[in-house]
Parts: structure tokens; C-alpha cells; sequence
């Protein structure tokens, strides 16, 4: 930056007060913010990057209720054919039918639990929702 008193026209321009020293100060602040700025970004990405991973788990434990409730449909199938069974031949062909709808309801609660477990696995990312809170807390009040 040019000093004032080499320049002919110095005397004419009103005085701002700024020296070489507040032009690097101004610099500083501007390369933290920026800085801070692209460490904000950087913690959205890994924030969305967390995200999706812990949505794949969901999907996946997702997939094991929908399993679970194809169970059950089949169960009401069975159950169904059971009784329809039980009532053409008395006794024979609706006890067969109930068993086939026993191991059903059985393979709905193994499913279910499965899924259930997978279910909580599923977490959110604590530490970058923490890390963004105080990058947050930080922008509003960066002298803290």
C-alpha cells in the first residue's frame, strides 16, 4: 500500500485512519473467516457423509421389518388355509397346514428381532452434530 505523504494529491483526500498495520489485520480476519468458512463446509460434508452411512443401516434394518411383515402375511395365509383345511378334512390336513403356519409365525419373530437389532445399531453422528454446534456457537461469537 502507497503512503500518502509520496503522493501529490495526500493533502486533498480526507484521513481515514488506516495504516499498513490495520490493512493486515483487515487481511487476518478475512483469511479466519474464510478459513473458518471452509471449515464449516468441510464439517456439513462429513456431517452428510455420516448421514447416508447411517442411512444405509436404516435401510438395511428397514428391510429386515419388511421381511418381518412378509412373514406375517404368510402367517395369515397359513392360518387361513389351516382352518379351511381343518374344516374339509376334520382333523388331518388342518393339523398340517397349522404347523406350516407355526414355523411361519416363527420365521416372522426371528425376522422381526433381526431387524429390530439392526434397528439399533443405527446412531446418530455425535460428534459432528457437537463439532457443528460449536463452529456454530463459534460464528456467532468468534472472540470466545
Amino acid at each position: 500500500m502507497a503512503h500518502t505523504a509520496h503522493r501529490p494529491d495526500a493533502g486533498l483526500e480526507p484521513r481515514t485512519g488506516t495504516t499498513d498495520e490495520d490493512a493486515s489485520i483487515g487481511e487476518l480476519l478475512s483469511a479466519v473467516t474464510s478459513d473458518a468458512q471452509k471449515l464449516f463446509r468441510q464439517e456439513v460434508e462429513l456431517a452428510k457423509a455420516e448421514i447416508r452411512e447411517e442411512a444405509t443401516k436404516a435401510g438395511k434394518a428397514a428391510g429386515m421389518y419388511g421381511a418381518a411383515g412378509l412373514a406375517g402375511y404368510m402367517t395369515i395365509l397359513f392360518a387361513s388355509l389351516a382352518l379351511t383345511f381343518g374344516l374339509a378334512n376334520v382333523m388331518d390336513w388342518g393339523w398340517a397346514a397349522l404347523i406350516v403356519t407355526v414355523l411361519w409365525g416363527v420365521a416372522a419373530a426371528v425376522t422381526y428381532v433381526m431387524g429390530r437389532s439392526r434397528m439399533k445399531q443405527v446412531h446418530k453422528p455425535e460428534r459432528t452434530v457437537q463439532t457443528l454446534k460449536e463452529d456454530a456457537e463459534w460464528a456467532r461469537h468468534p472472540t470466545s
